[in-house]
């Protein structure tokens, strides 16, 4: 067994919207302000960190007193509009208190179906990375009619296309719950930890689950997902809770946090 994550340099970090915002939609204050403060360390020791960061909808929901994620696709345009608007600014002045800049990148399956396409965000995330710049990746869901209906979907999927295209060490996908279980224990009170997956197998995709909250559209079927474009690509990924955001100190001195997927090489 190896899961040494301490010596992983480029870090693809995956964060969710039950991360992120609490379930009304809003922000959630203080986990986010404690993850900006350990991710900015991480970055300080000398880490290449790229985001991937969920929460358009959900912050743009909460802005406009929304109870649910619409469901209407124009609907969640506008309120995507909204949201990243908002995600991004308040991503600018918390990163600035550590004094890391950050930049925003928009994708859609258009790009990563071209390969000039390809190249070119290879050469702006190399560029920005070479900087000292933190790039913070979504999805473009503002606007293309189809595409949150018919392009990536989700943001687990789309870190590990970050990653694929970034050549990224460690893809780092930050949940609700501490990592893959036999069963979904927000249900099964018999559903076990398991803490290393050497391949993704049958057996596994079995374990996943449906979307996980009412603003997100992941569960840990996407995850698993996001571990095969992941293994396919020789990426190591770990799921793990991000309600603790000190935990990543713990991960990257290689103590057993969440559940490592080890890439087949």
């Amino acid at each position: 067994m190896n899961r040494k994550i301490s010596d992983k340099k480029r870090i693809v970090i995956k964060l969710g919207t039950s991360t992120l915002a609490h379930k009304t939609g809003k922000l959630n204050i203080r986990r986010m302000t404690n993850l900006v403060r350990v991710i900015s360390d991480l970055h300080n020791s000398g880490r290449e960190i790229i985001m991937v960061s969920s929460g358009a909808i959900g912050l743009g929901s909460g802005k406009l007193g929304l109870s649910e994620k619409p469901k209407e696709t124009k609907m969640k345009q506008a309120v995507a509009a909204v949201g990243q608007c908002e995600l991004m600014h308040i991503y600018d002045d918390m990163f600035e208190k550590y004094s890391v800049t950050v930049a925003q990148i928009l994708l859609t399956k258009t790009i990563i179906n071209n390969e000039s396409h390809c190249e070119n965000f290879r050469n702006t995330i190399e560029t920005l990375v070479g900087m000292g710049v933190i790039p913070i990746v979504n999805e473009n869901d503002t606007i293309a009619i189809d595409e949150l209906e018919l392009e990536i979907g989700e943001n687990d999927s789309l870190s590990a296309l970050v990653a694929q295209l970034s050549e990224a060490d460690l893809l780092l996908i930050l949940s609700d719950i501490d990592g893959l279980y036999t069963g979904d224990p927000r249900t099964d009170p018999s559903a076990t930890p398991i803490t290393y997956v050497d391949g993704i197998t049958k057996y596994i995709e079995n374990m996943a689950g449906g979307a996980g909250t009412a603003f997100g559209t992941g569960g840990m079927s996407t995850k698993i997902n996001a571990g095969k474009i992941a293994a396919s690509a020789g990426i190591d990924m770990v799921i793990m809770n991000g309600r603790n955001p000190e935990l990543l100190y713990d991960l990257f001195e290689d103590k057993e946090i969440g559940t490592f997927f080890r890439a087949r090489s």
